[in-house]
């Protein structure tokens, strides 16, 4: 019998490699990705200290209100602006993008497309 390869199994060893070489620090944060099949998730973590500074996502009840759907490009879009807005807040401007082992393709695409058309570098 031939075994399927489990995708979420392989997408988690790509992380773990990139994580290897990236790490957020108290001046440079690192803004991390997570999706599922409902929802995109977005924080910015500080790995020296083990905290996580500003977070994001389609559950936010600012956000839901203001998109249609969560699965979709615009609302990655709309997290993406969301988290940059709380980071700029907290006088956060510089990170280290960590798409968490996805493909930097659709939605991780347009998260980070509109993180930086609101203000954060990376």
């Amino acid at each position: 019998m031939i075994k399927k390869p489990v995708k979420n199994k392989i997408r988690k060893n790509r992380h773990r490699r990139l994580r290897f070489k990236l790490s957020g620090t108290t001046e440079k944060p690192r803004l991390n990705v997570y999706r599922s099949n409902a929802n995109i998730y977005a924080q910015i973590i500080d790995d020296s200290n083990g905290t996580t500074l500003v977070s994001a996502s389609t559950l936010d009840k600012e956000l839901k209100e203001t998109i249609s759907s969560t699965r979709n490009k615009a609302a990655a879009k709309a997290v993406g602006a969301e988290i940059a807005k709380k980071a700029l807040a907290k006088g956060i401007e510089n990170v280290v993008f960590d798409r968490g082992g996805y493909i930097y393709h659709g939605k991780v695409k347009e998260l980070a497309e509109g993180a930086r058309e609101a203000g954060l570098k990376f």
